[in-house]
């Protein structure tokens, strides 16, 4: 059991924290009501975070041998009582995972705020006993604390309904490039035929119609995927990707549709800004759900 872990009063994950002395778990500052079998099944996860949890270890813990119950259905509706409360998902696990006829394994970076502050301050005070003067303005309260980063992009977590939100927006803004572009073919045909007279102008209004057509209903998919919260989002927007970014990368040059209007840098800024936006997606899909 890691010693910060298992010496802390304060355990933080994300935006979730528990607080062991109070026996509470909350989500950004609000209490989130969990039965007292659940949480302290969350808690010996905790306090094990990154290792494997037996189902004997637990049944060790909470649940002693003069104590007759189904063991096996009340650690099960105790797990899925932790996950409903942290809106986690056995398929696609954020904080709980599973492992067959083994146990369960805490996944996600815990902080110890109690024992890390506890940790600075000793170290500070050993410091200062041999001569050496505090850094100037540290708070081993706070600053010795770090933010629960990402796995695999190591950056602060975020709000996970945030980045579906920013997901789902730009879902809505390509439909309208490909609405737009439909209901203006021959707008369409009129700036590209003034650029490229002839054949050309003519591939590039069919390549308006049938990317449209094809992205639309691509659009709705991924915009209603996150809307319900598909949880296998992860590993299917990795497998879409390519064509994503084929079709993303072709209607970045949209606003060269508009250069009339709009004049050639602002043509060029906006094509910039939008060569990076299937990136972005990318980035908002893998921050929100795990791949696989």
């Amino acid at each position: 059991m890691p010693s910060s872990n298992r010496e802390a009063r304060l355990l933080r994950f994300g935006v979730f924290e528990v607080d062991l002395a109070a026996g509470e778990l909350r989500k950004n500052g609000a209490r989130i009501r969990l039965q007292e079998q659940p949480f302290q099944v969350l808690t010996a996860l905790l306090q094990n975070a990154g290792q494997v949890v037996t189902r004997d270890e637990l049944r060790e813990k909470i649940w002693p041998a003069d104590t007759f119950v189904d063991f096996d259905h009340s650690l099960n509706t105790a797990v899925n009582k932790i996950r409903e409360s942290l809106g986690d998902s056995a398929s696609s696990p954020r904080f709980v995972e599973t492992l067959a006829r083994r146990g369960y394994r805490f996944i996600a970076p815990v902080d110890g705020i109690a024992a890390v502050a506890a940790v600075s301050a000793s170290e500070q005070d050993k410091g200062t006993r041999a001569g050496a003067p505090a850094p100037h303005g540290l708070d081993p309260a706070t600053s010795s604390l770090d933010e629960a980063l990402h796995a695999d992009l190591h950056v602060p977590i975020p709000r996970r309904g945030l980045v579906r939100a920013l997901f789902a927006l730009v879902q809505v803004m390509y439909l309208i490039f490909y609405v737009s572009g439909l209901a203006r073919l021959r707008g369409v045909d009129r700036v590209a035929s003034s650029f490229l007279p002839g054949w050309r102008a003519l591939v590039i209004v069919g390549a308006v119609l049938v990317t449209g057509a094809v992205g639309i209903p691509l659009r709705f998919y991924l915009l209603s995927a996150v809307a319900f919260d598909f949880r296998k989002l992860g590993g299917t927007f990795v497998r879409l990707f390519p064509f994503v970014l084929a079709l993303d990368q072709l209607w970045a040059i949209a606003p060269f549709l508009l250069l009339p209007q709009i004049g050639v840098g602002l043509a060029f800024a906006a094509t910039a800004a939008l060569l990076y936006v299937p990136f972005s997606e990318r980035t908002l899909v893998r921050l929100a759900y795990r791949e696989g």
